[in-house]
């Protein structure tokens, strides 16, 4: 039975909570029991680097602390140390840009505008049908406001690169001393046997877990072919499948894909690419499809797919994510470092310089 829920059904509802926690209220404070015990902590500066806590004799290290919840406790770290960039980037602009500004007697914003911007930004066709492109926005959602709103954040963002610039002039010969860095935490990750590109030996292993029919791991697709062309044989990029249970036809992409790839390892990937680009169109028919347009033997095709020969593996790969603390897609492990989420180039080539520099020394 289905339960109306009236305006008086909710201001009942809302009223019973509040007096409900007033009764609470009431009875914590005039209860006359004892409260029970709880944890007895004391605070104090770490003996040494790495160690947290310290339980009787036993010293817990911040290791043991994150256990199976590595990759939350990375998130967080990572999210704070960008607020703080964010920040010292706001300070930065304010500081340099507003001493320059005081001299023409200016506010920052009217500096910014006449000598760094100098003038109205103007947004071209073939950077607005770029940004739509790249971001895979349907055509159906482009109305007049939608459309407002790309141009507008376009040009907020060639407007943040004029200023990023002209800060990077300022400071080229008096760069800013940071003293906190970008949070690190190495996860073992076993690339396993699945289809890879790129050196197979190379220094820098990228391992990516990824559904065939989510949007966001479709734009990270064009960012990884954009490492393998910059990278070549530097990098190994490695593909493992985490189709999520919210996308129906994408675990049978992924054995779709497996079976491909028994049959020729370089097709693979050209599956990949077409799958990414048909992400509506990955039931057996479109698949069957992908299939014919990749060019591997049909009939075999069919055969691996009856028999579901990589259920086991699809399944495997999955397994291993949730193990690793894999819970959206699309995830990367760049030599074990985290990378979420579909993030520009620079995000991977941050890691991927860090990590070539390290392996030549």
């Amino acid at each position: 039975m289905q339960i109306r829920k009236s305006k008086n059904y909710f201001s009942y509802i809302l009223g019973t909570a509040s007096a409900l926690a007033v009764t609470f209220v009431v009875v914590s404070a005039c209860t006359s029991k004892q409260a029970k015990a709880k944890p007895n902590f004391v605070y104090k500066d770490s003996p040494r680097s790495g160690v947290v806590a310290k339980i009787g004799s036993e010293e817990i290290t911040e290791e043991q602390l994150m256990g199976d919840e590595k990759l939350e406790f990375l998130d967080l770290k990572k999210r704070e140390y960008e607020l703080k960039m964010n920040q010292l980037n706001k300070l930065l602009s304010d500081k340099l840009i507003g001493a320059e500004a005081k001299k023409e007697n200016m506010s920052i914003e009217e500096y910014t505008n006449k000598k760094i911007v100098k003038g109205e930004l103007k947004v071209s066709d073939a950077e607005y049908n770029k940004f739509v492109a790249d971001k895979h926005i349907p055509e159906s959602q482009l109305n007049p406001q939608i459309k407002e709103r790309i141009i507008t954040f376009i040009q907020g963002s060639k407007k943040q690169e004029m200023v990023d610039d002209y800060i990077g002039n300022l400071t080229k010969n008096a760069p800013v001393e940071v003293y906190f860095s970008r949070p690190k935490i190495q996860v073992a990750v076993d690339a396993g046997n699945g289809p890879f590109m790129g050196g197979e030996k190379a220094p820098v292993t990228i391992v990516e877990f990824s559904d065939f029919q989510c949007p966001f791991c479709a734009r990270a697709a064009d960012v990884v072919g954009e490492v393998k062309k910059k990278y070549g044989d530097k990098v190994k990029i490695v593909f493992r499948h985490f189709p999520l249970p919210m996308h129906k036809d994408a675990r049978s992409a992924s054995e779709a894909s497996m079976c491909v790839n028994e049959q020729n390892p370089g097709k693979f990937w050209k599956f990949h690419d077409l799958a990414f680009k048909s992400q509506d169109k990955l039931d057996t028919e479109g698949l069957s499809k992908l299939v014919k347009e990749v060019g591997v033997d049909e009939k075999k095709f069919k055969e691996c797919m009856d028999a579901k020969k990589f259920a086991g593996a699809v399944q495997n790969d999955m397994s291993y994510g949730e193990k690793l603390g894999v819970r959206s897609t699309p995830t990367f492990f760049v030599n074990g470092q985290l990378v979420s989420g579909a993030l520009p180039l620079e995000s991977f080539s941050e890691i991927i310089d860090e990590e070539l520099t390290t392996a030549k020394n």
